[in-house]
């Protein structure tokens, strides 16, 4: 079989990381109060630990809310910065991939 030749890599989408993670922050916490009032019926049926994975997971989508924005000023700043720098003709090429 003949190989397909190789393409250059298309540029990495754009997205909104932000509003992703913080849709899901709010679904895990949704479900933590969902499932609140039924904790006595979870504990009954062997699942009293389902309320506290969705908190758990609330939680660790704060911090994936703060590492998203971090990350997006970060891109900014590099942007800016990279803006604002002339380009040197006599500088070497580097490889961004």
């Amino acid at each position: 079989m003949a190989k397909t030749p190789l393409r250059p890599s298309p540029p990495p989408l754009e997205a909104n990381d932000v509003a992703i993670v913080g849709g899901g922050t709010v679904l895990w916490f949704l479900g933590f109060l969902v499932l609140l009032p039924f904790d006595s019926t979870l504990s009954a049926n062997g699942h009293p630990y389902w309320p506290w994975i969705c908190l758990a997971g609330a939680g660790l989508g704060l911090i994936g809310l703060w590492y998203c924005r971090a990350r997006r000023a970060a891109i900014q700043r590099s942007r800016a910065a990279a803006e604002e720098s002339p380009q040197n003709p006599e500088s070497p090429a580097t490889r961004l991939d």
